[in-house]
């Protein structure tokens, strides 16, 4: 095991494009961490860069402490799965598995009982005879993780190595990952673009956006997984993790004579705003809301907070998910929660609700919905960033 320092990375191509910039953050020793984030955030390139296959701009890679940002690829003892399985189609599993042993000349008893053992472990002792295009997409992912075990290597380092694989395959095989790494103790980075993959496998998360700027910070936060889902950092964060994606509005703090008061801006709709949520500060001013599906609660129409018609019902079995539009303009966050279903009206924004199976509604008719106002999200408009809980008030 090792821990993996990158200090202050920074990455730019020579057109330009800024790749990666001021990324900084240890992975401990046996972690398991994801890098998430859409196309373009630097996630790979990163991956490629603490592998050797990249060269820095800026910033340090430490492995146990000891600097690596200039050693070979095969001078870091890390070991990378890729994408794409690139196994040897002439050769046979146990060829595969064992090759890179061969090319350092270790014993061939040696060899043997390292690839037997890889072999025991990821359950493919029965097809160590067997070539590549004998196995399935899982198999081959298995033996692609077996040539990176047999290495006994400090680190792993895997580029979305279930993104080849169906839908049904891929749940399976994040289990399989998730117990082989509790099993081996194995320092692992993880990158992928799937969030769902990202909260059930990660210790720990970071989310990645994509910069233009060389100054700014690829990294917009990194945590467990519950903490990103309960307390974003930021807009981006919140947009990003959870699907469906966050709703955001914009409201108008206005001080009333007994209380302060949350108006969505754009319609007549208002309610008191949370007391210990840090919002008394913004007062007279305006602040984003994040509500999540879940956070609605069918309501009787006393007490509904929207009462909208339903543009889109999506039954899902356990759940409902229900899209309606209100006469507010919508919140761009770089266009990370972008609507499902049919784009709602011009000067619109679409929210989506999650409600059970049983108050599913007719298209076009009104559904009474209300939301959970003490675990609501809040957001400074101008910069983006969570408005923190007022700790006296608690």
């Amino acid at each position: 095991m090792a821990t993996m320092t990158f200090d202050g990375i920074g990455k730019t191509f020579d057109d330009g494009t800024v790749a990666v910039a001021n990324v900084s953050f240890t992975v401990n020793h046996g972690e398991f961490v994801v890098l998430v984030g859409p196309s373009g955030c630097g996630k790979s390139t990163l991956l490629r860069m603490a592998a050797g296959l990249e060269t820095l701009n800026s910033g340090s890679i430490l492995v146990d402490g000891t600097d690596v940002t200039h050693a070979e690829p095969q001078d870091r003892d890390i070991a990378m799965v890729f994408q794409n399985y690139a196994l040897y189609p002439h050769m046979t599993v146990y060829e595969n598995m064992a090759f890179g042993l061969q090319q350092r000349k270790m014993p061939k008893a040696e060899i043997d009982r390292l690839v037997q053992d890889a072999a025991e472990i990821l359950d493919l002792t029965r097809y160590l005879h067997r070539k590549p295009g004998q196995l399935s997409g899982g198999q081959r992912q298995r033996v692609a993780m077996g040539r990176a075990i047999v290495r006994h290597p400090m680190a792993f380092l895997m580029d979305e190595p279930l993104s080849n694989l169906d839908a049904k395959l891929r749940v399976q095989m994040r289990s399989e990952l998730k117990l082989l790494n509790q099993r081996l103790g194995v320092t692992t980075l993880y990158v992928t673009h799937d969030q769902v993959e990202a909260m059930t496998m990660g210790d720990r998360v970071a989310v990645l956006k994509p910069v233009s700027d060389a100054q700014a910070s690829n990294l917009q936060q990194i945590d467990n997984p519950q903490r990103l889902y309960d307390q974003p950092a930021n807009l981006f964060v919140a947009g990003f993790i959870g699907s469906p994606a966050m709703n955001f509005l914009r409201v108008d703090l206005v001080r009333e004579i007994d209380a302060l008061m949350v108006r969505i801006a754009g319609t007549d709709i208002s309610f008191p705003a949370p007391k210990g949520r840090g919002l008394e500060a913004h007062a007279g001013g305006q602040a984003i809301v994040g509500i999540r599906p879940e956070m609605f609660l069918v309501s009787n129409l006393g007490k509904a907070l929207f009462h909208e018609p339903i543009a889109i019902a999506e039954a899902l079995g356990a759940d409902t998910f229900v899209f309606f539009d209100i006469p507010s303009s919508p919140v761009n966050i770089n266009d990370l929660s972008a609507e499902d279903g049919l784009p709602p009206q011009r000067g619109q924004t679409r929210l989506v609700a999650r409600i059970p199976p049983t108050a599913t509604p007719a298209l076009n008719d009104r559904l009474a919905l209300t939301v959970e106002f003490d675990r609501l999200h809040w957001f400074d408009p101008t910069t983006g960033t969570a408005i923190s809980a007022d700790r006296s008030a608690i």
